[in-house]
Parts: C-alpha cells; structure tokens; sequence
C-alpha cells in the first residue's frame, strides 16, 4: 500500500479510535490498530515475495515511491 493510503486511513479513522480510546476502551482501539497495520504488512510481504520470484531487483530509490 502506498504511504498516502495508509496516512489517509489513519486520519479519517482517527476520531472514533479516539472517541474509544476517552471511552476507556483503549484496548479495542489498540487492537484494530493492529489488525490492520498486520494487513498492510501481509500485503506488502505478498508484493515483496512476488517480485522475488519473478526476479525483478528494486533499487533504494524505487523503494521509497
């Protein structure tokens, strides 16, 4: 996932973690934090393993795109 999408996501969902979070449910808003921080990385290792495999070599610049 770009870092734009990610950033984006974050800030619309900011609020009602927040609102939890006052709510004394800081725990709830911790936990979907996670699941979804484990989504993004899930998905980038399944990008990362298919470019391995069909042998593409990203430079340090591409990286950061």
């Amino acid at each position: 996932m770009k870092l734009t999408y990610i950033a984006l996501i974050l800030i619309v969902f900011a609020w009602p973690l927040y609102y939890l979070y006052e709510r004394q449910l800081g725990a709830v808003s911790f936990l979907l934090l996670a699941i979804f921080f484990l989504v993004v990385s899930i998905k980038e290792t399944k990008k990362n393993k298919q470019q391995k495999e069909s042998g593409y070599k990203e430079t340090d610049s591409e990286k950061f795109k």
